[in-house]
């Protein structure tokens, strides 16, 4: 196998991990009533602020896409595209996660610390 082989399993490998973790934290309870008001509202403030981030990045990442290019090759600029892309949607799903991860942290946490931060088991 080729080492492009092995990076593209690596990559799904790594996908199907993500994809298993966070199915494990978002199945835990979200608290209810106001818990859930307050993690809807930060949900929505991180949303305004990744909105409003790729908006001044997509700008910046049109320049550069042109600038590389024109100046250099288009399977250059075309793989910046690519990579950018894929760049600003793990940023999003990370965020998407980590904000309504954080409010089920904070219910798991009224029964103690140990459950809003469970260690290994070693």
């Amino acid at each position: 196998m080729s080492i492009i082989t092995y990076a593209i399993l690596a990559g799904a490998l790594a996908l199907i991990c993500a994809a298993w973790l966070t199915r494990s934290v978002l199945s835990l309870s979200a608290g209810e009533g106001k818990m859930k008001g307050i993690a809807l509202a930060i949900q929505e403030g991180a949303k305004a602020y990744l909105i409003r981030q790729y908006t001044v990045i997509a700008w910046i990442g049109l320049v550069v896409f042109l600038v590389l290019g024109f100046g250099l090759n288009w399977r250059l600029a075309i793989g910046f595209l690519v990579g950018a892309v894929f760049s600003g949607v793990a940023g999003a799903i990370g965020m998407s996660v980590s904000v309504r991860a954080n409010v089920r942290t904070a219910e798991a946490a009224k029964a103690g610390l140990h459950e809003a931060m469970p260690s290994p088991k070693t």
